[in-house]
């Protein structure tokens, strides 16, 4: 099969273009002929050989996927040949997703709605699992404020729609252009709670308008984290999806007691047995039937085309650089 692996850490120009054999099926396995894959953040880390290239099992990167069943493990009895299936593999798989054949354990797999395309499909697990996590783990009264740093991106968006469905309304989050404050409009927040950072103060508006948060679920990182750390309160909660909180932050979070949960999609993966595929399989189809119900919709996709070394390397470079403009960056698989 053809597939993108990585020479070695560093740079983008690490990637080549492989003809490697086909993974084989072991018996709880499903072997996938992928049609579309997401890429991620961690992505990048990945290549650059930050933290995350720990998790790195196979030279191929790709964390998450949408494709067709074509070969059964002799233990599979839950899914059939043909199947239209998506799963985020992490690091459980025969490889990651930048190719044309994955081996996949079947518990990691659901099968896709109907009205989702491959494209639609792939761009769910990892944005959806992060905000499922987000939502399930903390308790927030309906009408408490929160504060969401970053909600206008795939997480934040499927976060905001899974909190407006539990009735929580009375969310706060910021933008930084027009194109993402319509975007917020149109998923349900209240154009009054919604900051434009690049134009106003944000503690200070959020200040008068609120005061200090007992939630406050940090998307950014970076020097928002420090934001979101002086805008929860004493004993609050601060919810960490990137890991990315400076020194500064930390620190007046612990001076405030603040609970901290960090949100970690590969923490399953440190589970023991079969139990580690389970959560993903179940999260994902948990989220697959919010889809049906209309409780959450797609995230905003951007395709930048096809496998390839130029696609794989521009997909990088947009994450890297943060110019995704909130949409997630997908490549079809022929």
């Amino acid at each position: 099969m053809k597939a993108i692996t990585i020479k070695s850490f560093g740079g983008v120009e690490n990637f080549e273009l492989s003809e490697i054999e086909n993974p084989q099926v072991k018996n709880d396995e499903v072997l996938i002929k992928i049609r579309a894959t997401a890429f991620n953040p961690i992505d990048y880390q990945m290549r650059q050989g930050a933290t995350e290239s720990k998790l790195l099992k196979s030279p191929i990167l790709g964390r998450e996927l949408s494709g067709e069943i074509i070969e059964l493990g002799k233990n599979v009895n839950s899914f059939q040949i043909g199947d239209n299936v998506s799963a985020y593999v992490g690091s459980l798989a025969s490889n990651g997703t930048y190719a044309e054949f994955i081996s996949v354990p079947s518990k990691l797999v659901a099968k896709n709605p109907s009205k989702l395309s491959f494209v639609q499909a792939t761009a769910i697990p990892m944005v959806g699992m992060t905000a499922l996590q987000c939502f399930s783990r903390i308790i927030i009264p309906k009408k408490k404020p929160i504060f969401i740093a970053g909600g206008a991106g795939g997480v934040g968006t499927i976060l905001i729609k899974l909190l407006i469905s539990n009735g929580n309304r009375n969310i706060f989050t910021t933008a930084g252009n027009d194109e993402s404050i319509t975007h917020l409009k149109n998923i349900g927040v209240n154009e009054s709670n919604i900051i434009n950072y690049k134009k106003e103060n944000i503690i200070a508006t959020l200040n008068e308008k609120v005061g200090n948060f007992d939630h406050v679920i940090d998307l950014v990182g970076g020097k928002m984290s420090e934001i979101c750390a002086e805008l929860v309160n004493i004993f609050g909660t601060y919810v960490d999806i990137t890991f990315l909180a400076t020194k500064k932050a930390k620190e007046t979070l612990f001076d405030k007691a603040t609970t901290i949960v960090n949100i970690a999609n590969y923490a399953p993966t440190l589970k023991s047995g079969f139990e580690k595929f389970e959560y993903y399989g179940n999260a994902l189809r948990e989220l697959f039937d919010k889809i049906k119900q209309n409780i959450i919709s797609p995230t905003e996709i951007n395709v930048v085309g096809t496998l390839s070394v130029k696609t794989v390397q521009k997909a990088h470079q947009l994450m890297e650089n943060n110019q995704t403009n909130g949409k997630k960056i997908v490549m079809t698989i022929e």
